[in-house]
């Protein structure tokens, strides 16, 4: 009779008492190119043992996760960030080549190891050169800790990643961007939802082996959801170059979650979504269960030439998941209408019980103005009329070896003309290219105001999601037209203003953030469309290097690294 009643004790104490422990979550990884046909189009892929979008990582808040990559792409390096994950303690592990680490050769295996510190719905990607557009991508879902409450009910979870996609591959995409004449890459074939889309194989030109409709590869991404039941969708966009929209038809979305912080409930038709966010948006089943639904994915802020919209279905069990629904795909919203996309922007809010109040004021402000240019003929991206390259030894490690030699010493422009710079008309910019760096003091406070302005073209200004490696920082205001040092500032939220680690940057407008530098390390900001990036759009912020913990030798091997750690 002891031992049953022991043996209950037991078994009850495993079902109530909480389970807090940290895990550690383990990955095995072969990434190589395979032949796929995500949009019906046969051409070459980078999977993650053999599936593009790559696998799902699901870890808890306070878990440890490690991945071993084994890069068999045969003739390219390779590099992984893991996007959104603050890096706090381990700034190696953050994936970006160049900055943090070299590039993993073909052949080798590198393993990433990094504490997931907070709930949230975050991505990793490939980030050497533009190989991200590649299909080489995922996501992260972090669930809360044991015993934590989150501010809303949902019954089930789901994540679905949009991205836009080329034919081209991102060789001939990257020369033709560094090319005299410049060839632009051109608006992508196709948007994607978690990798599927449809290509209109009707070209003459096509045969049915290069593109084929009826392949199953392509057949649309079906959500399957139970009448009366309610869903959390987590929404992720990787676009190579488009901002989205993102509608279910017939159903509204709560958008509850954004970059990994909640958010002040509000009730949207359209998601407006840009290249590095993540939300998640609740939705109620409830509508007529004997149909499926569309889920569509648009091109705004860009003209949408010849690229195929998204389509998806909300497939109501029991109709079978590849049901179409009976209905035209609703059309998305108006392409240039920049008012809802601002609008959305200033909506977004921290929620009321997660407040992180910042601090009130700032002990340095930088201003970046979003520019065009050309250099001894070449188009190029700029900073303060600086356009960003990469040095070939990694800033983590020059500046924890203290090889000052290898990047400029130059400290690159705060700011620009402000008095007399015209954001409206095309400028003939005096444009250098440098690898200098912002030197952060660390555990200070710094503002920064994305200026954006007109491109080479006349009576044109592009979107710009820009996100920022190793933090998240307080948005602290939107505006439109040219920011105002004097009058701007009053009219920050400083309240209850959400956090995030990328941000649109909206057409002849203006984004004002605001964030701590206090994780050691060198870390990326940058444009998230990757044909900017590659072009030069892009700053390295450096805090606290001398706080950095013994770098491991896996990250050195290339520049004047070579031989680094070697006995």
């Amino acid at each position: 009779m002891f031992l049953k009643l022991l043996a209950l004790c037991s078994f009850a104490f495993l079902i109530y008492a909480p389970i807090t422990e940290a895990r550690i979550r383990r990955y095995k990884w072969e990434v190589k190119y395979e032949y796929k046909s995500p949009d019906c189009y046969k051409k070459l892929v980078i999977t993650i043992n053999g599936k593009s979008p790559g696998p799902t990582i699901l870890a808890q808040e306070g878990d440890t996760v490690i991945v071993e990559v084994t890069n068999k792409l045969l003739l390219e390096n390779l590099a992984i960030h893991w996007h959104g994950i603050r890096q706090i303690g381990t700034p190696w592990s953050d994936g970006t080549e160049g900055v943090t680490q070299c590039p993993v050769v073909p052949g080798d295996t590198f393993k990433y190891e990094f504490k997931v510190d907070r709930a949230g719905t975050y991505l990793y990607h490939a980030h050497y050169g533009m190989q991200r557009e590649s299909g080489l991508y995922g996501s992260i879902r972090v669930s809360v800790r044991d015993n934590f409450t989150e501010p809303f009910a949902y019954d089930y979870d789901r994540s679905i990643i949009l991205t836009d996609w080329y034919h081209k591959s991102t060789n001939e995409q990257a020369t033709g961007l560094s090319s005299k004449p410049f060839v632009w890459v051109g608006e992508p074939q196709s948007l994607l939802i978690q990798g599927k889309g449809k290509f209109n194989c009707s070209s003459s030109s096509l045969t049915a082996d290069t593109c084929n409709t009826s392949n199953p590869e392509c057949s649309p991404y079906a959500i399957t959801v139970i009448p009366r039941k309610t869903y959390r969708l987590r929404v992720a966009s990787l676009t190579a170059l488009s901002a989205l929209s993102f509608q279910i038809e017939g159903h509204n979305m709560t958008v509850v979650e954004a970059d990994g912080h909640y958010v002040e409930p509000f009730v949207v038709k359209n998601l407006f979504i840009y290249s590095g966010e993540t939300y998640s948006v609740l939705i109620k089943a409830d509508q007529d269960p004997s149909r499926n639904y569309w889920m569509t994915t648009n091109v705004v802020s860009r003209t949408p030439v010849n690229t195929s919209e998204g389509l998806g279905f909300l497939n109501y069990y029991p109709n079978h998941p590849r049901r179409s629904p009976p209905t035209v795909a609703p059309a998305g919203p108006i392409w240039n209408d920049t008012a809802p996309r601002l609008n959305q922007s200033l909506a977004i809010k921290a929620h009321h019980d997660f407040i992180v109040t910042p601090p009130t004021t700032s002990d340095r402000v930088i201003v970046f103005l979003n520019t065009q240019n050309e250099i001894n003929g070449y188009r190029r991206w700029s900073v303060n009329n600086v356009s960003f390259t990469l040095p070939h030894t990694p800033y983590l490690i020059a500046l924890k070896k203290k090889l000052h030699y290898v990047f400029s010493q130059t400290p690159p422009p705060e700011g620009y003309d402000f008095v007399n710079y015209n954001i409206y008309v095309q400028n003939p910019n005096a444009t250098t290219t440098s690898n200098a760096i912002y030197r952060l003091g660390f555990n200070t406070t710094v503002d920064i105001i994305l200026q954006n302005a007109n491109t080479m073209l006349p009576s044109n200004s592009e979107t710009h999601p820009w996100h920022l490696h190793g933090h998240d920082f307080w948005v602290l205001g939107y505006g439109e037209g040219k920011f105002d040092m004097n009058k701007d500032p009053k009219k920050y939220n400083l309240l209850n203003p959400i956090m995030k680690n990328t941000v649109p940057l909206h057409p002849y407008g203006w984004t004002a953030l605001r964030f701590k530098a206090d994780n050691p390390g060198a870390w990326l900001f940058h444009c998230h469309i990757d044909s900017h990036f590659y072009m030069g759009m892009g700053v390295v912020f450096e805090e606290g290097i001398n706080k950095v913990g013994e770098l491991p030798s896996s990250i050195m091997g290339c520049g004047e690294t070579k031989g680094f750690g070697k006995p």
